[in-house]
């Protein structure tokens, strides 16, 4: 099974589009940096990757009405699709049988814990209340490009963009539809940051994945979306395609609630069913964009579950891009969906930035520096809470 991705949108800490997103890779640019949108008691201790634009910015970039009920997961969610849909040249969305799958975990989360104090209250707030829920944004982000068919919402934590983009695919291999506009979206808020708090996973300095100083996580927010369409689609219309995704697998390891299991045993069966449905040996992966959250659990479970997956001595050049975003929960996947096929576009292996010190658990070394590499296929890798282990195969052909 092969389809055909043929436009891309994305917003993070690095950039509002696509290009800025890939400069920022080639100059190693981080995004993380110091809570500056809100307030929370947190602000002076950890670092994000937020975007440093306020809601009244995001909501006239969108040209939304002084009136409108977005959240800001709505808001980004918004932006990124309809790029994604402009790079894909789509001028009548509802020409064919087109649907949005939109993952978050956030939700509105950001508007209720700032106004559930004054629901009661304040009439002029409580158009917010419906915005909480998570299919919220997705239909908003649907009735913001216009699209009339087929909306849902996936949430399983940080690997929700790549089951949404699993379901599109899926969607248009059975015949439900011809296009898909898959990915995801997050916005800071302190509900996460409290939550990652407590778990004692969040760092005080830059995140450093794969290192054996590694501290815990950096939070981000962003939101990415890819356009899938059919063969029929791309036939019909002479569509540029700018990658295809080839395959992809979902596994949990039922470990527990909040880590992955010591040997990777999701991770080791995603990537296994991934390479089945590609129809590929892990020697035809040229780049892995690994999870790589700088959690002590997820690159000791991740970098065992790739030894396994790849045999030991043929693991591909491999780095995490989230050193420059930040962990973006449910957006996570299609973020660094992007930047796996940027990598294939434009031949490069993008650095993990902050590595130091190898884990003395095993001899797996990331790419720090830009590496110039023939790349036609990548492997993308997403672990949820909950034991939700997804991984996404993406090629040139």
């Amino acid at each position: 099974m092969k389809i055909a991705i043929t436009g891309m949108g994305i917003i993070s800490a690095i950039g509002k589009t696509v290009e800025e997103n890939y400069e920022a890779l080639l100059q190693k640019k981080s995004g993380i940096s110091e809570i500056e949108n809100f307030d929370t008691l947190h602000k002076e201790v950890i670092k994000v990757g937020e975007i440093k634009m306020t809601n009244q910015q995001l909501e006239s970039l969108l040209g939304l009405p002084a009136s409108n009920s977005f959240s800001r997961t709505a808001l980004l969610g918004a932006y990124a699709a309809k790029k994604a849909v402009e790079d894909a040249q789509i001028s009548d969305i509802n020409e064919y049988r087109t649907g949005l799958i939109s993952a978050t975990s956030v939700g509105g989360m950001d508007m209720t814990e700032r106004y559930y104090y004054e629901y009661f209250e304040n009439p002029a707030v409580q158009k917010y209340i419906r915005a909480h829920d998570a299919g919220d944004s997705s239909h908003k982000i649907a009735d913001y490009i216009g699209l009339k068919g087929f909306v849902s919402t996936v949430s399983t934590a940080c690997s929700s963009a790549a089951n949404a983009i699993m379901l599109g695919a899926r969607m248009i291999a059975s015949g439900q539809l011809d296009r898909v506009v898959v990915g995801g979206t997050d916005a800071m808020s302190k509900f996460t940051i409290n939550g990652f708090k407590t778990l004692m996973i969040l760092s005080d300095t830059f995140n450093t994945p794969f290192d054996d100083n590694r501290k815990g996580l950096n939070l981000g927010e962003a939101a990415a979306f890819i356009v899938l369409e059919s063969d029929k689609v791309v036939a019909q219309q002479g569509k540029k395609v700018l990658a295809y995704l080839k395959g992809f697998g979902n596994a949990n390891d039922a470990y527990h609630q909040t880590a992955s299991s010591e040997n990777g045993d999701g991770a080791f069966l995603a990537m296994q069913k991934a390479f089945a449905m590609a129809q590929i040996t892990p020697e035809s992966v040229d780049y892995i964009n690994a999870h790589g959250t700088a959690t002590p659990n997820n690159d000791l479970s991740e970098g065992r579950a790739i030894l396994r997956a790849f045999e030991g001595n043929s693991v591909p050049d491999f780095s995490s891009t989230k050193a420059f975003t930040g962990h973006t929960l449910a957006a996570a996947a299609a973020i660094e969906a992007v930047y796996s096929v940027l990598a294939m576009q434009y031949g490069k292996v993008f650095p993990n930035l902050n590595f130091k010190t190898p884990m003395k658990e095993f001899d797996l070394i990331p790419q720090t520096e830009v590496k110039d590499k023939e790349i036609n296929c990548v492997l993308s890798n997403s672990f949820g809470f909950g034991g939700n282990c997804s991984t996404l195969i993406f090629s040139k052909n």
